[in-house]
């Protein structure tokens, strides 16, 4: 496998939207998009040009899928990156705002994912810590009805994409990014499980704290079993713009995901 880094040139979204077919986006198919935008390079347009070449392959029956996350949305007494002080715990408890699906912006999930998030006709999952935003005739029965426990399980989105046969598409980043190893995690025996909190916007405009148990999830060793998946030969890879990017189908991932966990955990 090849990494070198790609001849830079000012990349269009005709040129983004060839380099997305030569590396097997599939037309008509429904795509799982984790993305960053600086490894694109210079992109003429930029997020937006991103955007509208993903849909130029996808077509009309296409739907793009990016995640809307919002991991800040949680009790600050549980974070772990960028902490607080404990004396700002109950003003920040008191006053973070609850989540709403048409306005609450994602966080760390990249500008690519937020143009996603914020365009005509795109509907979001209500889930306030993993949502995720679709584009395409398929985005209602992705995003719909997403559960507050078993957030990346069956019955999430994600486990909606596998039963669609979707692909996943690593624009710039690596498996660290992967959520769909997630929906492994699920598939464990007995999974160890966590207390999760956030706080919600109410149906009259107030907001509370809900509270629910789920899976403990872990992506520390992401990289270890991304590096088993690639060598698996389940994953495409290639350049989109000067992005080095890696194609899979979300069903082969999983799969692979489910034997690793169970040998290497």
């Amino acid at each position: 496998m090849v990494t070198r880094r790609r001849e830079a040139a000012p990349w269009t979204r005709s040129s983004l939207a060839d380099d997305l077919r030569h590396l097997g986006v599939r037309a008509g198919s429904v795509l799982l998009v984790h993305s960053a935008m600086r490894p694109l390079g210079w992109v003429c347009g930029g997020p937006q040009a991103v955007v509208l070449a993903l849909r130029d392959v996808l077509g009309p029956e296409g739907t793009v899928v990016v995640p809307t996350h919002t991991p800040d949305n949680s009790d600050p007494a549980t974070w772990r990156y960028r902490p607080v002080p404990a004396e700002w715990w109950p003003v920040i408890r008191a006053e973070l705002p609850g989540f709403d699906p048409a306005i609450t912006p994602s966080r760390w999930m990249g500008v690519i994912a937020e143009t996603v998030r914020t365009w005509p006709g795109a509907r979001r999952s209500s889930h306030p810590q993993v949502s995720f935003a679709a584009l395409g005739p398929r985005a209602a029965e992705i995003v719909d009805g997403h559960p507050l426990a078993g957030m990346l399980g069956e019955r999430s989105p994600l486990g909606r994409l596998y039963d669609l046969d979707a692909d996943v598409l690593l624009l710039g980043v690596g498996h660290e990014s992967n959520t769909s190893l997630h929906l492994a995690e699920y598939r464990r025996p007995d999974p160890p499980r966590a207390c999760f909190g956030a706080a919600v916007r109410t149906p009259d405009g107030g907001r509370q704290w809900v509270w629910w148990e789920d899976v403990a999830l872990d992506a520390s060793d992401f990289h270890l079993l991304g590096e088993d998946l690639d060598a698996s030969g389940v994953v495409r890879f290639g350049y989109v713009g000067g992005a080095w990017s890696r194609l899979m189908r979300q069903r082969a991932a999983v799969d692979f995901a489910v034997e690793w966990i169970a040998a290497h955990r």
